[in-house]
């Protein structure tokens, strides 16, 4: 008699891997496959999930960690043992310190090679623990689905972060020979609002205050927290400061209650407006964002901390009341307590400061140098010209300080910033994954010529995948945010120059479009040009940051 097969022969643990990421809803997989995984590479050939291979595995966790950020479900990231998996570090430290759901899967040698000094043996689950929220290793195709279950689940459960699974080749390779059930597709159980006596004693410290503010972090630029902190803003009329990386959480008829965005250097008007509350209501705010130090400067002053976990307490930000769980539903709860409020006003004065300094360094930004731009003509012009639908992608260095203080942005999540691990490198990856998830939109992302080279390598990716993006190059010549902080403290720069690189030529190189520009004319015409092109556009501007010193000098003192 012919013995009955199991419902799995002849499938692998690789097959099992996939079908529960297929499960969960996983659309996408970057990574660059290797001896030691190309099984699970092979597996998903038969799978509709859509395969890209990167040229970089930083690259290809940045672009999973673009899809988290701007989805909420994990991206997911593979890479083969060894330095195909410790080049995943610092995608991981960026997720997971940032909020951005991640799933990492790598490769290993076999069980039996673990502890040798062989090939690419490595203990890669003790390495990522520290930049994880999860960090385990399959030991037996039994395991499978319950790691990568767990490890979904903590990628994506508040605060979402990093996650990483290590297989074993033998393990990958190993048959299946039971049915066993698919832990990737469980959800999670939905987070109601904070206990209502909570809430209540929240609205009353709000009622009691004289000049309460709001702080908004990164998680108030979650969409569906951005539309109920607008309707609390438009019942209490509260005045607003935010993170960077709450951009885009306001909606532009609240613009006249927005004081700006703060961050890095303690000297903006949402600065001052925090120096003058009496209470700051904080929601979705994260200490990694902006140490609590430097603006919280009265530790005595009650603050409402609204969030989906307990804050991390810190001596400067320890809240009088913390309100946790949904923060939609918070907010909606906490909203109906307070509307109507009669004490948002009593901070206009800085608001009105905010907007007219605003105005005013519009009006006087205008290079002094022949054939290079001032940062805020750049921004002007980028003003005028990118849609408010668009995704904008910033990678770290002085050019993304003058974005998160001048470009006003209008939808959540509209502008991705780096400012957890303030990562260089970011922005192209997470552009590609912007166009990745919408192919129809047009996508925009900036870099300076010194972080650009971090991930330049994957413009190749962008080219394959004819992602509609359009990347601008920032160029001087110079780790500027370094040099102007070194300058700031020594008189001088060390170690921040490098030599010139014709981009519009490396652009085409790669099969790009590239375009040198060195005016704000030419810029106009070569944004436009890039918005009629299917394909990724390349634009160097050469910009001059002679007013960069200014970034960092404090401002006026408020007139009692």
């Amino acid at each position: 008699m012919t013995q009955k097969k199991a419902p799995n022969a002849g499938k692998t643990t690789a097959d099992l891997i996939v079908r529960n990421l297929e499960a969960h809803g996983v659309d996408h997989i970057v990574g660059i496959p290797g001896a030691k995984i190309d099984r699970l590479f092979e597996a998903l050939e038969d799978s509709p999930i859509r395969t890209i291979v990167a040229r970089h595995e930083q690259n290809a966790v940045f672009m999973a960690g673009g899809i988290g950020r701007i989805t909420g479900k994990a991206g997911v990231a593979i890479a083969t043992s060894g330095p195909g998996v410790s080049n995943l570090t610092t995608g991981l430290a960026t997720a997971t310190s940032e909020g951005d759901a991640v799933l990492t899967i790598g490769g290993a040698v076999g069980r039996a090679d673990l502890l040798k000094l062989t090939h690419q043996s490595m203990d890669t689950v003790s390495m990522l623990r520290p930049v994880t929220k999860y960090s385990a290793e399959i030991g037996d195709p039994a395991a499978a689905s319950e790691v990568i279950g767990n490890a979904l689940r903590a990628a994506e459960s508040p605060r979402q972060g990093g996650a990483f699974v290590s297989i074993p080749m033998d393990v990958l390779n190993a048959e299946i020979t039971k049915d066993y059930p698919l832990m990737g597709k469980r959800s999670f159980a939905k987070a109601g609002p904070a206990p209502e006596d909570e809430i209540k004693d929240a609205a009353a410290a709000i009622k009691k205050a004289k000049k309460p503010v709001v702080l908004l972090g990164m998680k108030a630029s979650k969409p569906e927290n951005a539309e109920a902190i607008r309707a609390f803003i438009k019942a209490t009329n509260l005045p607003v400061t935010e993170t960077y990386q709450a951009a885009g959480t306001l909606s532009k008829d609240l613009q006249s209650r927005f004081c700006g965005r703060i961050g890095l250097f303690h000297n903006q008007y949402g600065d001052y407006l925090l120096q003058e509350a009496d209470l700051v209501i904080a929601i979705g705010y994260n200490p990694i964002e902006y140490d609590p130090g430097l603006w919280n400067t009265k530790p005595d002053r009650p603050i409402v901390n609204i969030d989906v976990v307990p804050a991390q307490l810190d001596n400067a930000f320890n809240p009088e009341i913390e309100l946790i769980g949904s923060i939609v539903h918070t907010l909606q709860h906490l909203t109906q307590e307070v509307s109507g409020l009669s004490n948002g006003a009593a901070l206009d004065k800085i608001l009105e400061l905010y907007r007219a300094s605003q105005k005013l360094a519009f009006e006087k930004a205008k290079s002094t140098q022949q054939g290079m731009l001032h940062p805020l003509e750049v921004i002007k012009v980028m003003e005028d010209i990118v849609a408010q639908d668009m995704t904008i992608c910033l990678d770290m260095g002085s050019f993304h300080i003058w974005h998160a203080r001048f470009l006003d942005v209008f939808r959540a999540r509209q502008m991705l910033i780096s400012n957890g691990q303030q990562t260089m490198g970011v922005a192209l990856p997470w552009g590609m994954s912007a166009s990745i998830l919408n192919p129809a939109q047009k996508v925009i992302s900036v870099s300076g010529d010194g972080s650009f080279m971090m991930s330049s390598m994957d413009l190749e990716t962008a080219v394959r995948l004819k992602s509609n993006l359009i990347h601008i190059i920032w160029v001087d010549q110079h780790f500027n945010m370094v040099r102007i902080q070194e300058e700031k403290k020594y008189g001088r720069d060390a170690a921040v120059a490098f030599g010139p690189i014709d981009f519009a030529a490396f652009a085409r190189s790669f099969g790009a479009k590239g375009i040198n520009v060195n005016s704000v004319e030419s810029f106009k015409a070569a944004l436009r040009e890039g918005m009629e092109t299917q394909g990724p556009v390349v634009i160097a501007v050469p910009v001059d940051y002679a007013d960069n010193p200014g970034l960092m000098d404090p401002l006026p003192a408020l007139a009692k």
